[in-house]
Order: C-alpha cells, then sequence, then structure tokens
C-alpha cells in the first residue's frame, strides 16, 4: 500500500475513519461491535489516542480522536489486522477487510470539532438505521448525553461548548441540511 501523504502530529485532533473492502459489512454481529471496541482499547488507548466521538456502523466506523503521539499508522494498523484476523477466522473468511489504509483528516477548529461530532453521532439517523441517534448502540452519543456512563469517549472537549448534555442534545436535534458543509469533505465517498 502507498504511504499516507502528511505528517500526523501529537496534539490535534482527527477524524479517523475506514469501510469495509467492496463496501461490504465490517461487523456482522453485535459481538464484532464489542470486539472491535476492545481492541481499541488494547492498541490504541490511551496511549496514542483520546476518543472523543465514535460511531461503528455496519460498512465503516468513524472515530473523532486527539492525538497523543507522532505514531499513529503502525499502531492503527496493528488494530486493524488484529480485527480482521479474528474476523477472518471466526468467519471463515479469507483476504483483506477494510478499503485500503484507514483515513486521516485533521480537525483544526473548535467549530469542526463541534460540527464532526453531529456528523458522527447522526451518522446512523441519516442512513436510515434508527430514527433517533439515542437508538444506535455502537456510538458514543450515550455518554455526551448521559445515559450511558462508559470510559471510552472523552467527549469534554466537544461538551464545554454547551451548558448541559441537553443542550448538545438540542444542537444534534436542530440538525438541518447544509450544517454539515463544515465537514463536507469528510464524508465517506
Amino acid at each position: 500500500m502507498p504511504y499516507r501523504k502528511g505528517t500526523l502530529r501529537a496534539g490535534q485532533y482527527y477524524h479517523l475513519y475506514n469501510r469495509g473492502n467492496n463496501r461490504q459489512p465490517i461487523f456482522l454481529e453485535r459481538e464484532n461491535c464489542l470486539y472491535f471496541l476492545r481492541q481499541l482499547r488494547k492498541y490504541l488507548v490511551p496511549a496514542i489516542i483520546d476518543v472523543i466521538a465514535y460511531c461503528l456502523m455496519p460498512n465503516h466506523y468513524h472515530f473523532l480522536v486527539y492525538l497523543r503521539t507522532d505514531n499513529l499508522s503502525r499502531p492503527m494498523q496493528r488494530f486493524s489486522l488484529s480485527y480482521t484476523k479474528a474476523l477472518n477466522k471466526r468467519y471463515e473468511r479469507v483476504g483483506s477487510l477494510f478499503q485500503g489504509r484507514f483515513k486521516a483528516v485533521a480537525v483544526d477548529s473548535d467549530e469542526y470539532v463541534l460540527h464532526l461530532s453531529r456528523y458522527i453521532h447522526l451518522n446512523p439517523v441519516l442512513a436510515g438505521l434508527v430514527a433517533r441517534p439515542e437508538d444506535w448502540e455502537f456510538s458514543s452519543y450515550h455518554e455526551y448525553i448521559g445515559v450511558r456512563q462508559g470510559t471510552l469517549p472523552s467527549p469534554g472537549v466537544v461538551l464545554s461548548q454547551f451548558s448541559s448534555p441537553s443542550d448538545y442534545r438540542q444542537f444534534i436535534l436542530s440538525y438541518a441540511t447544509g450544517d454539515d458543509r463544515v465537514i463536507s469533505d469528510l464524508t465517506l465517498e
């Protein structure tokens, strides 16, 4: 695979995402999602990244992260490979699971962080999988609105822009077409 263009720098926020090869599912059952998140903790959290927001979709994932070290590519490769090997073994499949290397896009403003968190949390709704973001289990939205007390996401940087979790919920629910102009270059093509 070709090398990544650009340098990833510690102390920056990034949108990390990837999808299944040929847009095929990467999560076939609930246990796959749980294992994926366990592997994320094992390989990346908290030594390499802090997860600010996330969403696991049937054929792709999104993470808004804060990078703690300049060394992300090798740990991400080990993380992705560990998940691919486990899925291949469990379902007696062979070959690549992901469509190439993960994508990493720098997030360079508070406004960008805010709108990206909304984009990530609304992903299952916009895809027509659920009616409300809280209906999707594998998203950090539950921690943002205080429904779940998980330890994976660190939503403070986003929630500090609101006076309460209910204000964040209102921000999510007030989404209107065109609000994603700030992050239009991040949608999966």
